[in-house]
């Protein structure tokens, strides 16, 4: 079996509304997601998706993901998709850097990968651990009043994991948020507080040391060197990731003793083939860890489930779902969806699910063998 062409398109994704991080610093209003369809000459496909969170949020964005493809796609035409740590040193040979481009290719290797072999991929990443995964909410930030009413409305829909957008250069009204958050807390959930980098170290300590919260604060600062300078002057358990983009980097933060925790997400690290060499990584560090992916339909969603749900529940805090905050919806349903705080994956070959082209509409580039 060898790979006979990659059809890409491009969809754009409204959000149900605007979606604001890093202290209301960055606004989200829309999603430029990419789906890529690997072709083989048996017939067989596999599917991937990238879709970084706008523009503002990582070094990625669409565009880019597409103008990187135009360069991949002939690097993998021709190949065996089964060699997929081959296919991802030939990527990272024809086009240095630039992982959340890859992500896609080595995605849809995997959907191939498990529908040759018969299984779902958690089978592929280890094998299922338990039975569901617990979903994480994601609460925009907002007065504290805004954001106690919506970490509500999650718990309703049956979360008890959240992660609370803060952050500014206001160290008062991030106490004040956080202080109202820990105090409408039930007794089982757990609160991570989510800066994506907005605060300065010097906000990141007085905040850290002003508050009652001891548990997960994740990304205070921009740069690693100003969360490492947070840890070591702050008590809370420390979460690290935007910071992190390669094994290498994983490596140096658990080192440096810099956290308790990573983010693990395949397309900012380049795909799942990395993401779960960190992942098992970070079980063999003692970590825990958030696996889901950056943004995305559902497709990239459940691909991510596959790798949280193979990982031991003892290093595993939850996932989050972009699907939930989309307006459109390609597969109702299906795939790894949020029932009751849980998601659940069936046992189908590869990743489980497959976007229909009437969803996809025209394809932006086809490149053929």
């Amino acid at each position: 079996m060898k790979i006979s062409g990659v059809t890409v398109w491009r969809k754009v994704l409204p959000l149900k509304q605007p979606y604001w991080l890093s202290g209301g610093r960055l606004k989200f209003e829309t999603l430029d997601s990419t789906f890529v369809r690997i072709e083989c000459s048996d017939g067989t496909v596999g599917w991937g998706e990238g879709c970084p969170w706008g523009n503002t949020y990582l070094p990625a964005f669409g565009d880019g993901t597409r103008a990187a493809l135009a360069l991949l796609a002939p690097v993998v035409i021709g190949e065996d998709p089964a060699g997929i740590g081959r296919l991802n040193r030939l990527m990272d040979e024809a086009l240095p850097g630039h992982l959340y481009a890859k992500s896609p290719i080595d995605m849809a290797l995997w959907d191939i990968a498990g529908k040759a072999a018969g299984q779902p991929l958690y089978q592929l990443f280890g094998g299922r651990e338990g039975e569901a995964v617990d979903v994480n909410s994601s609460i925009s930030t907002g007065t504290p009043e805004e954001m106690v009413a919506l970490v509500e409305t999650a718990r309703a829909n049956g979360y008890r994991v959240h992660s609370c957008k803060v952050g500014g250069s206001d160290p008062a009204s991030d106490i004040a948020r956080i202080e109202a958050i820990e105090s409408a807390r039930l007794r089982g959930e757990k609160i991570t507080f989510d800066v994506n980098r907005a605060w300065t170290p010097a906000v990141a300590v007085e905040v850290m040391n002003s508050v009652s919260a001891r548990g997960w604060f994740e990304q205070p600062c921009e740069t690693y060197s100003q969360c490492l300078h947070v840890r070591n002057n702050a008590p809370q358990l420390i979460m690290l990731d935007e910071c992190l983009h390669t094994f290498e980097d994983h490596l140096v933060a658990w080192r440096d003793s810099a956290c308790e925790g990573v983010k693990v997400k395949p397309n900012r690290l380049g795909g799942l083939s990395k993401a779960r060499q960190v992942r098992d990584f970070g079980v063999s560090v003692g970590w825990n860890m958030h696996i889901e992916d950056v943004g995305g339909t559902v497709l990239a969603d459940t691909a991510a489930i596959h790798l949280a749900l193979s990982t031991p529940e003892t290093h595993r805090l939850g996932s989050w779902l972009c699907q939930p905050h989309l307006t459109d919806d390609f597969a109702h349903g299906l795939g790894a969806r949020n029932v009751g705080g849980k998601i659940t994956l069936t046992d189908t070959p590869g990743i489980g699910i497959e976007p229909a082209e009437e969803f996809l509409r025209e394809p932006f580039a086809h490149y053929p063998g």
